[in-house]
């Protein structure tokens, strides 16, 4: 049996193999491009090709590609060959450090919201060092950033790591004040927990609404779903096993640190969960495990669903994004120590985060905000729409205790009294977790938990990063001209409790009074769909901050709120009308086709003989009849909503009567169709249910 430590990075361009593979003054050079963002020579450049390329042919790669994150969400890639013609009519293996650093793909097809015109495709992809090339298949994929030929972001990956310099200029500044000479950089670091179903091949091919949008899109709820908390935690069944087994060993070959696997709430949905990593590399790395997870699932007939909500009635799923800070010296920020009230510097970061969460509420709610995590938000499984902050009982005696001067009386540690002599004794956490909030605070890092669970996570923590780095610039200027650094210091936080404390909320945040309490009480901002709270992208005070970090330009924030907006248009009409041509052509036919056996059962009863009741049948006649109008009835109503969306221009205004108009409609039909389904006899019904989709795996 082959032991994970001899595989894992087998197929990682990392640092073990460049230290290997390259001279010590280029590796020395690279490290120096890697950690301290210095410019990168074409010599080293070229030097790194040569090797990589070896390398990658030496494990069976005859391509390379440029492997980046257009703003369509996904990844993309452009195979080119590593081979060249030679005089003797063979080719040779070539691979430049011209070819490492830039390639040229077409730039006119992907999302620019108005930044390219089609006709202009001229577009970049630019190495990024800093996170390590890696074979897939028979490619070698070099990450990338990708630009358009003025040089706007037209990615994912470049915004990420403008935020991440923004971050660490400012954390360096709040660092020296401290003392900290000789912290070089800070960096962040993100560890996403993926949730996601997985279903048979064979009923998905049979279902258009999930091939078509990646959730039902019609289904009555079955007799049972996750009612008895059964499947949570529960043992794994031995197909489920399987792909998981293979699904690991895919992701330790390429780097990728999978750690925890569990069933989760709903049946069929299950959730991987990483080790933290540098955020950038998180990122790319999420991007990949999305991908895997799918083409393993294949292998073993089955379909992983990565949609926010794949089905009504149960669980949907999401990605906690856990997100810390540490310094080059492997220093977390964001751990309070033994004793937080005496800790300084953790308690102005701490800070740092609370006033960046509540001063830009808005930018982390439309970080997450997609037509699919409209559905989870505000459900009593995933956070609500309303942003808040929890802390805990220690850290909010903490922070209570200096916004009124007092003595801070401290938490005890107490012991669990378990009641059994021979299970082990331990000391019981001051903090509790609290699944309900958006964003929670967990020992020594931050918990976002409003992410959908096919979000890239670059959005989030671009949002993220920028928003804490503006509070830090703002303290950094402020005590850097202080007379008293200790005095201004212990004002500024005290200042910062009192000025943010009502986004820190300790309770349940699926209890409707704290939703009334949040908006009437707090003032806190309750943006429950998409087209509530993207257009707020470009307010003046978040189009300044952005841009005062260099994290976007405004023509690329105006560039994506077009694309989100758009995005959200194009995925619920897909829906829309994926529902229209379900509902008349599977499911009214399906209906009538039972009306009539109904009818020919109820005719022979009464022709055989006239004691015999038919008033099952004639009851159900007339309830499926009144069904069937209804059906064509709604999806008619539906279509004619979908071509008065079309006459319409502005994308936020399109965007705003899709949610109020045609989400609606939708609603209308599916309720007819879910009711008929329940009144079908299966034979007649024409796709899997949610019964059979739900629990076919074994």
């Amino acid at each position: 049996m082959k032991k994970v430590s001899d595989y894992f990075g087998c197929k990682v361009f990392d640092d073990r193999v460049m230290k290997a593979r390259l001279s010590s003054k280029v590796y020395q050079s690279l490290r120096k491009t890697i950690d301290e963002g210095a410019k990168l020579d074409i010599s080293v450049a070229n030097a790194v090709a040569a090797a990589m390329k070896d390398w990658a042919v030496e494990n069976g790669a005859t391509h390379y590609t440029h492997w980046f994150q257009p703003l369509t969400g996904v990844t993309a890639e452009k195979h080119d060959s590593f081979i060249s013609p030679s005089p003797d009519g063979g080719v040779i293996m070539e691979f430049s450090g011209k070819e490492l650093i830039k390639g040229e793909p077409d730039a006119s097809s992907f999302p620019s919201g108005g930044l390219r015109a089609t006709f202009e495709a001229r577009g970049y992809t630019a190495w990024d060092p800093t996170s390590y090339a890696f074979i897939k298949g028979k490619s070698l994929c070099i990450p990338t950033a990708f630009c358009s030929y003025g040089g706007e972001a037209l990615d994912k990956k470049t915004p990420l790591l403008r935020s991440m310099e923004a971050l660490n200029r400012q954390a360096m500044r709040i660092l020296h004040l401290f003392g900290n000479e000789d912290v070089k950089c800070v960096r962040t670091s993100v560890g996403p927990e993926q949730e996601y179903f997985l279903i048979t091949e064979e009923m998905y091919e049979q279902r258009k609404d999930i091939r078509f949008t990646g959730r039902t899109l019609f289904g009555a709820k079955p007799p049972k779903g996750q009612e008895m908390d059964d499947h949570y935690f529960g043992v794994i069944k031995p197909r489920v096993a399987a792909y998981m087994d293979e699904l690991n060993e895919e992701l330790w070959k390429l780097g990728i640190l999978a750690k925890t696997e569990h069933n989760e709430v709903a049946p069929a949905q299950h959730e991987l969960a990483p080790i933290y990593t540098t955020t950038n590399i998180a990122t790319d790395h999420n991007q990949l495990t999305m991908e895997i997870m799918q083409k393993v699932a294949a292998k073993h007939g089955l379909v992983c669903l990565l949609h926010e909500k794949p089905f009504a009635g149960v669980n949907g799923s999401g990605k906690h994004n856990n997100w810390s800070l540490a310094t080059d010296k492997g220093v977390n920020l964001l751990s309070p120590g033994e004793t937080p009230y005496e800790n300084a510097q953790f308690l102005l970061f701490l800070c740092a985060v609370i006033k960046a969460v509540d001063d830009y509420q808005d930018l982390l709610r439309l970080s997450v905000a997609t037509a699919g995590n409209d559905h989870r938000l505000g459900a009593n499984e995933a956070p609500p729409a309303v942003v808040s902050i929890f802390l805990g009982d220690e850290l909010n005696g903490v922070l209570e205790a200096i916004e009124n001067d007092t003595p801070y009386a401290g938490t005890e540690k107490t012991q669990m009294k378990l009641g059994v002599n021979v299970l082990p004794k331990f000391n019981r956490d001051t903090t509790d977790r609290n699944r309900t909030s958006p964003f929670a605070f967990t020992g020594n890092k931050f918990e976002f938990r409003m992410l959908g669970s096919s979000n890239s996570i670059a959005c989030a923590n671009i949002m993220l990063n920028s928003a804490v780095a503006e509070s830090l610039k703002i303290y950094a200027d402020r005590l850097e001209k202080a007379e008293d650094f200790e005095s201004a210091l212990h004002e500024m936080i005290r200042k910062t409790i009192k000025d943010h404390k009502h986004i820190i909320f300790n309770g349940n945040g699926y209890d409707d009074t704290w939703i009334k309490e949040a908006t009437e009480k707090r003032g806190l901002l309750n943006y429950r769909t998409t087209p509530d709270c993207m257009p707020h992208l470009l307010d003046e005070k978040n189009v300044r901050m952005l841009t005062s970090h260099k994290v976007f330009s405004e023509a690329e924030l105006k560039s994506r709120c077009e694309i989100m907006l758009d995005n959200y248009c194009k995925t619920v009409l897909i829906e829309a009308n994926t529902m229209i041509d379900m509902a008349k052509t599977e499911i009214a036919p399906a209906v009538s086709e039972y009306v009539l056996e109904l009818a020919k059962t109820a005719a022979a009863k009464k022709a055989a003989e006239s004691s015999i009741s038919c008033n099952y049948e004639t009851g159900l006649l007339k309830k499926l009849a009144i069904l069937e109008d209804q059906i064509m009835i709604k999806a008619e109503e539906l279509e004619d909503a979908v071509l008065k969306v079309q006459d319409i221009t502005d994308i936020t205004e399109e965007s705003c009567m899709i949610r109020d108009r045609v989400l609606s409609k939708m609603g209308e039909l599916r309720i007819a169709c879910d009711s008929a389904e329940t009144m079908t006899a299966k034979k007649f019904w024409p796709f899997p249910t949610y019964g059979d989709l739900l629990f076919s795996v074994r």
